[in-house]
């Protein structure tokens, strides 16, 4: 597959199959997502699989409410994948200070790209979840006070004949532009 298919075929999949992934697959999206780059070659991530029972059903409702019901899906997936902000190197923390940006929101962004690439061209769904509830999640993991959550990645086979996305991208002349805004 070259690359645009590959972009192409890589959405956020709200529909799995109760099929279980195998270990190789997810040890491929792993590789790919160690191999991201990130400031000063922090790494400020560590992943946690989720994929027995009851925790798998824990994290999976930590993401979703009475209220908020829009990631209820994940129930369905086999697997849930936790993605950690370890702390920064120091460097990069008196960097982020100076020049007022969050460096590790952008790596964990990066690494969860590629490792949400990388099962696409193995044949897996994923979707990235921002909305959880962080506490209930590091209770049920264990994960210190001191370390947050950057994403969680819901992944696993979607059911057949899950149809391709429907949402529009935005036209290029409305994301871009040439020597200003």
């Amino acid at each position: 597959m070259t690359f645009n298919e590959l972009i192409l075929s890589r959405q956020s999949v709200r529909r799995y199959a109760a099929t279980p992934v195998e270990p190789e697959k997810i040890k491929q999206c792993l590789e790919a997502a160690r191999l991201a780059p990130s400031a000063s070659n922090s790494q400020p991530w560590k992943y946690i699989l989720v994929d027995q029972e009851p925790v798998r059903t824990e994290v999976a409702k930590a993401t979703f409410s009475d209220i908020q019901l829009i990631n209820k899906y994940t129930m369905q997936a086999p697997l849930m994948v936790v993605i950690v902000m370890e702390r920064a190197k120091l460097i990069t923390r008196l960097a982020m200070l100076i020049k007022k940006k969050e460096w590790p929101l952008i790596d964990i962004g990066i690494t969860a790209e590629h490792f949400c690439l990388q099962a696409a061209e193995l044949g897996l769904g994923t979707c990235m979840i921002g909305w959880f509830d962080e506490d209930r999640i590091k209770k049920a993991l264990q994960i210190p006070t001191d370390n947050s959550i950057g994403l969680l990645i819901s992944v696993g086979y979607p059911v057949d004949g899950y149809t391709q996305r429907t949402k529009i991208r935005k036209p290029m002349d409305e994301m871009v532009s040439y020597n200003r805004y």
